[in-house]
């Protein structure tokens, strides 16, 4: 038998299950509600924002924490559960970046078969096994394996995302390379470069300006191929010749990168490509040998949008609530650190006090304790400023807000009660 044919044979056992019928999510939308809502934030969001109790003042921007890719896939998560009772769900990594979230997913006995101890291997999987594929997707080796298995499958992956996929199949049939802006090691950004693979594709994933300047010159001048490769090692496709690959370039990108720093990195690669291939070198044009699309998520725009707003009126400091391994919600970080001081936390307990903040140091990479201020001066006015990463849930953020109320010399009943 073919391969092809094989492979189409192994696709025919693919169960993929649409568990979202009416009683169902009738039934899930309660669970989630009761998990993850909060009365205080929807207080502050159905009215202007602001919270002010005596001296202190929250400002919540206008656009924060859950996304509605992330609302779907942990509804689906959630239906998973209640139509596969006392069946093994198996989650690939996480749902989301956020532990509240995933910690929620455990105790309803979903378990895991992505990072280094999983609860079970793809091959230890049969018929009656369910394998919930996160919103980020997944790479097409690891779902060839599932569907290999005739596993049943509730795809998650977020619909922002599969436009990428599809921008990049797009670029690979017309003999482009995906220049793909995000982390080589996010899980997005994973899945979309086994997509740009497909009809013998090649990517290039690049992270900073940096290293962007150092692709253009190459695109412009040329260079040593071995430096490129030992530059660029682990973010490029097996065989990738920047010699061969360059000639024609198509830019996509992590749906949650900074959409500023995209549209740069978009318009250095488009000048060097014009610089390269000027009318009448070679018979072409740059215009048939660069493409891009944006494919930032509007999720991710719109919270980076809202923070830019909030933060042309001053404020003390800047509270950012996610995991710290969320790539969306580390770009509200860099944005709000360049005007104001921000510190990403994970929930509330990182509020020690004001001055005591246990907080993600993006450039240290590690959480880091510490604030020089006075804010614990409870005579002074301030205003602290929250914002929230599309994968953080509410009751997180509502707990935030209480907490700094509560180091503020205020309870909860006065929030509930004040405006």
């Amino acid at each position: 038998m073919s391969k092809s044919k094989a492979k189409e044979l192994s696709k025919k056992n693919a169960k993929r299950i649409n568990v979202r019928t009416p009683a169902i999510m009738e039934r899930v939308q309660a669970e989630v509600e009761k998990h993850y809502s909060s009365q205080i934030v929807e207080k502050l969001h159905k009215g202007d924002g602001r919270l002010s109790i005596g001296n202190t003042t929250v400002r919540l921007a206008k656009q924060f924490g859950f996304c509605y890719g992330v609302e779907r896939a942990i509804d689906l998560a959630y239906a998973a559960r209640r139509v596969f009772t006392g069946k093994n769900i198996y989650l690939i990594g996480e749902i989301i970046h956020n532990p509240e979230v995933n910690r929620q997913l455990r105790q309803m006995e979903i378990k895991n078969i992505g990072g280094g101890s999983p609860d079970a291997r793809i091959s230890e999987l049969g018929e009656d096994d369910v394998v919930i594929v996160p919103a980020f997707g997944a790479e097409l080796s690891l779902m060839d394996q599932l569907e290999s298995q005739g596993c049943l499958m509730v795809d998650t992956t977020c619909g922002d995302v599969m436009s990428v996929w599809k921008r990049v199949r797009k670029y690979a049939k017309e003999g482009h390379t995906s220049i793909i802006h995000g982390k080589a090691d996010h899980e997005e950004t994973r899945a979309t470069a086994s997509r740009a693979l497909s009809g013998g594709g090649q990517y290039l994933v690049v992270l900073t300006l940096e290293d962007c300047d150092y692709l253009c010159d190459y695109i412009r001048n040329g260079g040593d191929c071995r430096d490129f490769l030992a530059r660029f090692e682990g973010a490029h496709s097996r065989g990738f010749d920047p010699d061969v690959h360059l000639q024609k370039i198509g830019v996509a990108n992590q749906t949650t990168m900074l959409k500023g720093e995209t549209e740069e990195l978009q318009r250095r690669i488009a000048a060097a490509v014009a610089d390269r291939d000027k009318p009448g070198v070679d018979g072409g044009e740059s215009g048939s040998r660069f493409q891009f699309f944006d494919t930032i998520c509007g999720a991710t725009q719109e919270r980076q949008d809202a923070l830019f707003e909030m933060l042309k009126e001053p404020m003390e400091m800047l509270l950012v609530v996610g995991g710290y391994n969320s790539s969306n919600t580390t770009h509200l970080v860099e944005i709000g650190g360049k005007q104001v001081p921000s510190f990403f936390i994970r929930d509330a307990d990182c509020l020690k006090s004001l001055e005591q903040i246990m907080h993600f140091d993006l450039t240290e990479g590690s959480e880091l304790s510490g604030y020089s201020g006075s804010i614990m001066n409870l005579e002074k006015t301030i205003t602290v400023g929250v914002t929230a990463g599309a994968s953080c849930p509410n009751n997180l953020i509502e707990d935030v807000i209480s907490r700094v109320f509560e180091l503020r010399g205020h309870s909860r009943e006065e929030i509930l009660g004040s405006g």
